[in-house]
């Protein structure tokens, strides 16, 4: 059983920076691709970035890509989604998640197997 704990999440200004955190607690850390998605009211969760075991290959949705960096340590077992230009259309709650079975990085959240409870994030004009 792996958890997960998102942090980080705040009230910020459009074009502030936000760094979310993702702490797991498994000793398999390494051995899980991971991935960001978020949900915004009234909305149907979307992907938003997603990164390898090794940290090596990652992906993002084109919403976000050269705003959001995805990394993650290892030695940690930790994750993090550094936000940066935050729009107001960022507003949401961002969940972490697991992909247990490795399938390769992907967007749809079915193939990921544990998720966070969530970190809110607003975004204000």
């Amino acid at each position: 059983q792996e958890q997960l704990v998102e942090s980080g999440g705040g009230l910020v200004q459009a074009g502030d920076s936000l760094r979310l955190s993702c702490a797991a607690s498994g000793r398999t850390f390494s051995s899980y691709d991971l991935g960001w998605f978020r949900r915004a009211p009234g909305k149907k969760r979307e992907f938003v970035a997603a990164i390898s075991r090794s940290g090596v290959s990652t992906y993002y949705a084109p919403s976000v890509k050269g705003r959001f960096t995805i990394s993650r340590d290892n030695a940690k077992s930790t994750v993090y989604l550094q936000m940066n230009s935050l729009k107001p259309e960022d507003t949401a709650v961002y969940y972490c998640a697991a992909d247990i079975g490795s399938s390769g990085l992907t967007v749809a959240g079915s193939a990921y197997d544990y998720w966070g409870q969530g970190t809110q994030v607003t975004v204000s004009s």
